[in-house]
């Protein structure tokens, strides 16, 4: 039986077909992926389904019957649910609390009834939580499936995942991939969106692929190749092969001894005792759960928050005292992960953004911006790096993400730096786009420069680094070379055991986290 089933759905904004006669039809009990480049239409097609957005054009069936999904609530009481790749979750309320923020009046009234159908229904799912625990406590992993129980307490139907993987380690991707085709088994349908195509091909039954706003294609995804998956997506005109050579770097680049930190801010993690080099021409990979100290990390590197001045060090001068731009101006280029606000000011235009952190490359002359200068820059950004954008004057926030990211990642790299230290350099960009952006940082690190790779994305970290190592509760995990480490033993380190795996570890679901 058809589940839901969309046929002819249109959606279009100024200057945007965002979803141009889209079909897509979900079976009971079917795992669905929902597959495309950024800007391809997923997004929009997500909010109609969930009752965000409505349709210019086509018929939306549910179960059957031919509907209208006047708004979220609607989606809720269908029967659908969607775990947003954000979470929205209070960090100083409690598990149990934030569950019955979501529910209908009669069922969150009784707060120990509530909590025991917590704990009932999580541990039904292999996802065991405990309704007291609070959120500011628990890891994303854990949180995740504080979104997937609230969703599961309403009756749950279609249950839509947004690149639900991107925070977990390897062990938690398994125990979720179990829960949901535990889902399946019991009739739950799920769509389940991601740029991850190995993941596709291993756990989901179907395939729907967009490309610029239209249906480019539908596979079933354990009959094909993540290869023949990323053509539908991408088109034969983008190269795919990310088979990149290890290498072993030179001279130390960047080197932090004994790097402590303590945030005035009560849930920020807390850096002890950091040691860690960096040498020319290689690339050091830090894998971890969020939140386990990559921001504090990055903002020290970056220079936004401030230390000793011998505990970084940069080619033997020490920097750990000295300012953003003292620090790029010694050859430091830095990728936030936050695209808009640190990355790039959402109201000012491209051609602003590329001399705010450029200025140095002799963009000013006694204090006069070279317009010209500045110009050239920045359309040989969007030129080298296939940046889509209406133009230099479009403002950074009318990108989608990964144009964004492709315009940061190449305005730091054209400054020829010493050190880049990125973080998560394609997360939620499509494989296109992901191609360019790793090809780009290999032909960096082959110029001899130093780079560190802050990301949760394991099959990344892999393809790219020349070392490995991991952060956990703002300790450093031992770095080795890449092909030294084992995604058992990756996974072991993002759970803070840094101690040697010689056996794939077992690991067990604790009775409540």
């Amino acid at each position: 039986m058809n589940r839901l089933a969309l046929t002819g759905i249109s959606k279009q904004y100024p200057g945007c077909m965002a979803n141009d006669g889209v079909d897509l039809t979900v079976k009971q009990g079917e795992i669905h992926a929902l597959l495309g480049e950024n800007g391809a239409g997923k997004s929009t097609l997500m909010k109609i389904i969930y009752g965000v957005v409505k349709p210019d054009a086509g018929q939306f069936e549910w179960e059957g019957e031919s509907i209208s999904v006047s708004g979220p609530a609607h989606a809720r009481r269908l029967g659908i649910g969607m775990v947003f790749q954000h979470f929205s979750l209070f960090e100083t309320l409690t598990v149990a609390e934030n569950i019955a923020l979501s529910l209908p009046k009669d069922q969150s009234q009784d707060m120990t009834a509530l909590s025991n159908r917590i704990r009932e229904v999580s541990e039904h799912y292999g996802m065991a939580l405990d309704p007291q625990r609070f959120v500011h406590t628990l890891s994303v992993g854990e949180q995740q499936r504080v979104e997937i129980v609230r969703c599961l307490l309403q009756d749950i139907k279609l249950l839509i995942l947004d690149e639900p993987t991107s925070v977990l380690t390897p062990q938690e991707v398994k125990r979720l991939f179990a829960t949901l085709n535990k889902l399946a088994s019991e009739g739950c349908s799920i769509l389940f969106i991601s740029h991850k195509l190995d993941e596709v091909t291993e756990l989901c039954h179907n395939a729907t692929i967009l490309r610029g706003g239209k249906v480019s294609g539908h596979c079933d995804p354990q009959a094909v190749s993540s290869h023949d998956i990323a053509r539908m997506m991408v088109g034969d005109d983008t190269p795919l092969n990310q088979d990149f050579q290890k290498v072993e770097g030179g001279k130390v680049v960047l080197d932090i001894a004994d790097l402590n930190y303590q945030s005035e801010d009560p849930f920020a993690c807390t850096i002890k005792q950091l040691h860690l080099k960096v040498k020319g021409g290689e690339i050091l990979g830090i894998a971890g759960v969020a939140g386990n100290g990559q921001d504090e990390l990055m903002r020290l590197l970056s220079g936004e928050e401030t230390t000793s001045a011998d505990c970084i060090r940069l080619l033997d001068k020490n920097i750990g005292d000295l300012s953003p731009t003292a620090r790029r101006q010694l050859g430091f280029a830095f990728v936030p992960e936050e695209r808009l606000g640190r990355g790039a000011v959402p109201d000012m235009s491209l051609e602003q953004n590329t001399l705010l952190s450029s200025a140095h490359l002799g963009l000013l002359n006694k204090g006069w911006i070279r317009f010209d200068k500045v110009k050239a820059l920045g359309e040989h950004i969007l030129q080298k790096y296939k940046v889509k954008s209406a133009g230099l004057q479009a403002q950074a926030k009318s990108l989608s993400g990964g144009n964004l990211q492709k315009f940061i990642l190449g305005r730091e790299i054209e400054q020829n730096p010493k050190l880049l230290a990125c973080s998560h350099p394609t997360w939620g960009v499509d494989i296109g786009a992901a191609v360019l952006i790793r090809h780009a940082l290999i032909e960096l690190r082959d110029q001899g420069a130093a780079i560190v790779v802050i990301s949760e994305d394991i099959d990344e970290l892999y393809q790219i680094c020349d070392r490995l190592c991991a952060i956990c509760q703002g300790e450093i995990s031992p770095i080795k070379a890449t092909q030294d480490v084992s995604i058992e033993q990756l996974g072991q380190w993002m759970t803070g055991q840094f101690k040697d795996v010689t056996e794939p570890a077992v690991t067990s679901e604790p009775a409540y986290v």
